[in-house]
């Protein structure tokens, strides 16, 4: 495995390859790093059908508002790169911001519509700060395939419109959510957590639990309000969770609807704080 800082050698590398084997397929995880078996089995997935594994690791100033947490976000590299070389990474893009941005950005790419509601409305601007150094990354990297975990279920919708309307050569892979046992999905900023907060985080999961369970036994004989109302008495038997967001919506378009079709795909999605922690989950439903 080798680490690459700067954008001109992972270019160069990348190209020495593919001269190299002209039929080279080259997988890509892009993520801002503190990584976690969720990220490995991304990059497992990527080793498993991809000649190439390119990681990034980056923490993009661009996503993050002005009261959220950029520099409190957790990094430690080292262990960032066992991980990466354990998964099967063979190049690591470890840029710094001025490499990334060496002047004031000036373009920002915007998908509209489906990064409006859920995060992009309590976060102001953060899929725009995504989809402009996903962007970047794609036209530095030039992958054949990119894997995005469904945790963010809404990052995966916006960047797989953003592929489709630009027509950028790249298969969007998304991958399921990776668990503790307990249910809590893996995510870095579980680390902020008190051990009351994380029993009470379980609430997530639970809530998720129910949503399916009431699909399975009604199909489409469930109305969006229904499904609200029950997440969100699930979420409220935790005293320290504060609700962000509970919806349902159409998946991928993220639509909101009354009352679901058979065969159509829905989303639960969930933003729920705990003390300052913020935490996301969902679970994507196909109704019978």
């Amino acid at each position: 495995m080798e680490t690459v800082k700067s954008i001109d050698r992972l270019r160069e590398l990348i190209k020495e390859k593919k001269t190299q084997n002209p039929n080279l397929t080259v997988g890509f995880v892009p993520t801002m790093g503190f990584l976690h078996r969720g990220h490995a089995s991304l990059l497992e997935a990527a080793r498993r059908e991809c000649d190439l594994v390119v990681l990034s690791i980056f923490v993009n100033p661009l996503q993050f508002g002005p009261n959220e947490d950029f520099e409190r976000y957790p990094r430690d590299e080292e262990r960032d790169l066992k991980i990466a070389e354990e998964a099967g990474a063979d190049l690591v893009f470890f840029p710094q911001v001025e490499e990334m941005y060496p002047s004031p950005t000036k373009t920002i790419v915007s998908v509209s519509g489906v990064s409006e509601g859920l995060c992009g409305a309590s976060r102001p601007g953060h899929f725009d700060g995504v989809s402009t150094v996903v962007t970047k990354l794609f036209h530095i990297v030039q992958p054949d395939r990119a894997y995005f975990g469904l945790k963010d279920a809404q990052q995966v919708a916006v960047i797989e419109q953003m592929v489709k309307d630009l027509n950028m050569p790249v298969t969007i892979v998304p991958c399921p959510i990776v668990r503790e046992a307990d249910g809590l999905a893996l995510s870095s900023r579980n680390v902020y957590l008190s051990d009351e907060e994380r029993s009470q985080a379980l609430v997530l999961s639970a809530a998720l639990n129910a949503a399916e369970r009431l699909t399975e036994e009604r199909g489409s004989g469930f109305t969006a309000a229904e499904l609200t109302a029950l997440i969100r008495r699930e979420i409220g038997r935790s005293p320290l969770a504060d609700i962000d967001y509970a919806e349902v919506l159409k998946y991928p378009t993220l639509e909101p609807f009354t009352a679901p079709e058979a065969g159509q795909r829905i989303i639960v999605a969930l933003a729920v704080r705990f003390g300052r922690t913020r935490l996301i989950d969902n679970r994507i439903l196909n109704i019978r």
